[in-house]
This record gives C-alpha cells, structure tokens and sequence, in this order.
C-alpha cells in the first residue's frame, strides 16, 4: 500500500501557520522549501503550507499522546485560541472523551479545522 507523503495546504500566511501548528505539536517548522513551509508529523508526513489568497478550509486530524494533548491544549488555552468538543463547534470550551481519549477542536490561522486526539475513532480492531 502507498504511503501519504505530503500534503499542500494553502494558508493566508504560510509562515504564521506552519509555525502555529508546530508549536502545537511541539515540533520545529522546517526551513522553507520552494514555496512551501513544511511541518513533518511523527510518522514522516509533511504538512507543505503555502501562501494562497484561496483558502477553503479543511479538517486536519491528529493522534497525539497523553502528553502531548495535555502540553498542546495547554497553548491553546494560553494562547486564547476557541476551542470546542466537537467538529460542528458545539461544546465550546469543552473537550471530548470519545472511545477512552480526549478529542478537542479549534481553529488555525487560516480557519483550518484542527483536531487532536488520544485515541483514534471507532474500533481499534
């Protein structure tokens, strides 16, 4: 089976967000590449943000640790970033639980829905 390499995702400022979400995640944003700005995920995938007037927002997921979740939500708490327990925005200021973990949804700076979460939906089977 092919593996996910990268993905391009067009940002108001490619800058500000690649480096939002890496401070997130707890990663350093990579140098500039082209025109892209790279945000390398643990499994190797890089998120290739670029500039674009043309910015139709996506959901972006991610697992992350106990660890992690807990030093991300802190920054966004910190930061004042809105975040709610679920994808249509319901539940401001909560997190989920869902299947055993902690889920929570908030915003980047390009209004990317992002989320973070301890345990994957649905049956690990």
């Amino acid at each position: 089976m092919a593996d996910l390499n990268h993905i391009i995702i067009p940002a108001r400022d490619k800058d500000v967000s690649a480096e939002f979400l890496a401070g997130l995640l707890g990663v350093q944003a990579e140098a500039p590449w082209g025109p892209f700005r790279p945000v390398r995920t643990g499994n190797g995938v890089t998120l290739d943000f670029v500039t674009s007037q043309d910015v139709r927002t996506q959901h972006y997921a991610f697992r992350v640790s106990d660890a992690e979740f807990d030093s991300a939500f802190t920054k966004i708490k910190e930061a004042g970033v809105a975040f709610y327990a679920r994808p249509n925005k319901s539940g401001p200021g909560e997190i989920n639980t869902l299947y055993g973990g902690r889920g929570v949804y908030f915003e980047d700076p390009a209004g990317h829905l992002m989320e973070l979460i301890t345990k994957p939906y649905g049956d690990e089977a």
